[in-house]
């Protein structure tokens, strides 16, 4: 076969392979082929992993099966559920050579050309090489099958791939065992139809993007609410109770009496919005988990399996799911709020995390799903997040912020080794000592700054605004409230902290902001969970407040 439009039009997806051996000269000319393949900047980051024994094959099917079965409960149409049943999606065991094609993402611990617009141009390079392995196997009379259904981090660990390798997938080669009526096999059993001209569309038109104008709200309050304070104080110490004996209760009922300006204060549908992006700095292995794993755990939190999906089931509390700038599609239809900025922010190392136009957008973006949620009736709002590598970016923004050395900043995060802490400790103190730009709050937010994170900030500033009780989490959102409150100092009013982390940079970062948590529980694992954890004590606060007699109404004397 020669023909060139002819091997592109032949190309399958293919997962009927003959017993027939696939010779080395083959499986080499394919290879070479892939390495013929574009490498943004020239970094041959395209890795290659054969797969001949039989053991390890079965462990791969093993996984398959695992998340095909996961992939069909996505579906309630019944009938949908089935035909995909009957689909052939593998051919694992039954093809001679399985193909672990996959890029290295250390080539971004170095200045890399082409990657400025998006961290995913390696991997790009890598899918261009998959794509010439595949034609070269087709013109050679071989066939491959791409197996994308697997969970990969669990696909890394089996395989003892190193941190910095990212699979595309797993790859059957062989014989193809049919050609499927010269179509797609999808096609030919009535799954989908392939559309017969590719979808194209001229732009002649430039969309002028309008964004508000970063300022900083220095003023103070000017209201006059010492009358409405001494009611409020005389209601709660009225109670049948020596006054303060209820301690952080006492000064919750307070506060929340305060924010909702009304001495019977109640907490209407309360909403956890957690949010969730990716980080640039994640590709230099500051974290055990790798970058994926933000893409997993939305899924997860879509599907309801997470900790804060079931801390919100326990206490009735609304959850939100909002994708500030995680590295993957979406399909449209999940119920995601879709606030994307990028595909995560670019590696700080090097370049800038976003542009300040990106940094306005994430405050705008922040503000919209506040106010959203506030004219659906909720007063009450606490924040959450998701972001491989978002403790590296909270780190950093806390040291410059608080003027405290980047060592007392930074954490364990998702549980690294004492040996990682310091590598991290490390490339957080080269990103600091490289960065040459102004010592302002939007340049910082610029150059450091992570897409959930500003999100949170925006949102806070916009929850004050409406007179919403500010329910703060673990440290990457006290991160985001310290940002807030640069802007807006009285946003303290309404923040309510809802656990000290055992991560140690937020202990201190409490004491800078001289905030009292509610509750210390070693929690570390973000989500919202601490906010969900700590809200029956907040409606604690408010029962003893509208319920609790007085020593008026009870006819007790007062000492």
């Amino acid at each position: 076969m020669s023909n060139l439009d002819e091997i592109l039009k032949s190309r399958r997806d293919t997962r009927h392979f003959t017993p027939d051996d696939v010779p080395d000269e083959v499986i080499q000319k394919a290879l070479q082929a892939g390495h013929w393949a574009p490498s943004v900047g020239l970094t041959d980051a395209t890795r290659y992993f054969l797969i001949k024994s039989n053991e390890v094959k079965t462990s791969i099917k093993k996984l398959f099966l695992d998340y095909n079965k996961k992939a069909a409960e996505l579906t309630d149409n019944e009938e949908q559920k089935e035909l995909y049943y009957s689909l052939k999606l593998e051919a694992i065991e039954e093809a001679p050579i399985g193909l672990i094609i996959a890029y290295d993402r250390s080539v971004l611990n170095q200045f890399t050309i082409g990657t400025i617009g998006s961290n995913e141009a390696v991997k790009f390079s890598s899918v261009c090489a998959a794509q010439n392995i595949w034609l070269s196997l087709t013109e050679q009379g071989y066939g491959m099958g791409w197996v994308s259904i697997l969970n990969y981090y669990q696909f890394k660990k089996i395989l003892d791939l190193p941190e910095n390798i990212e699979p595309l997938g797993y790859f059957c080669i062989g014989k193809p065992a049919t050609n499927y009526n010269n179509q797609p096999m999808l096609q030919q059993l009535h799954w989908k139809q392939k559309s017969e001209a590719p979808i194209c569309k001229e732009i002649s038109e430039i969309h002028k993007i309008s964004i508000a104008d970063f300022g900083l709200n220095t003023k103070t309050e000017s209201e006059n609410k010492i009358d409405f304070q001494k009611l409020l104080q005389e209601k709660i110490d009225s109670k049948t109770k020596p006054i303060g004996s209820l301690g952080t209760l006492e000064t919750l009922a307070f506060q929340i009496a305060t924010v909702f300006e009304t001495l019977n204060p109640k907490i209407t549908n309360p909403n956890i919005v957690v949010f969730a992006a990716d980080h640039g700095i994640a590709n230099h292995g500051v974290s055990d988990y790798p970058q994926d794993v933000t893409r997993q755990m939305v899924n997860n939190f879509l599907e309801g399996g997470a900790a804060i999906n079931v801390f919100c089931k326990q206490n009735d509390i609304k959850l939100s799911i909002v994708d500030a700038g995680v590295n993957y599609d979406f399909p449209t239809n999940t119920k995601l709020i879709d606030c994307k900025i990028a595909k995560g922010t670019q590696s700080f190392l090097h370049v800038p995390a976003m542009s300040e136009t990106e940094v306005q957008l994430c405050f705008e973006k922040g503000k919209s799903i506040v106010e959203t949620i506030s004219k659906s009736g909720s007063n009450c709002i606490g924040f959450g997040e998701m972001g491989i590598g978002n403790t590296s970016t909270a780190s950093i923004l806390m040291s410059l912020l608080t003027g405290l050395p980047i060592e007392e900043c930074v954490g364990k995060g998702t549980g690294i080794s004492d040996e990682k802490l310091i590598q991290k400790q490390n490339i957080l103190k080269k990103a600091i000592e490289s960065y040459s730009g102004q010592a302002e709050l939007l340049s910082h937010l610029s150059y450091f700054g992570g897409f959930e994170i500003l999100q949170m900030a925006g949102g806070m500033l916009s929850a004050f605004e409406n007179k919403m009780l500010i329910l703060i989490d673990g440290f990457i959102c006290t991160v985001a409230y310290l940002i807030a409150s640069k802007i807006n100092p009285n946003i303290k009013n309404n923040a309510v902290f809802c656990h000290c982390s055992v991560e140690k940079a937020h202990v201190k970062l409490l004491e800078y902001l001289e905030a009292k948590s509610i509750l210390n529980l070693d929690l570390r694992l973000g989500e919202g969970t601490g906010c969900a954890v700590a809200f029956p004590i907040l409606k604690s606060a408010e029962a003893f407040l509208n319920e609790m007699a007085s020593f008026e109404s009870a006819g007790i004397s007062r000492k």
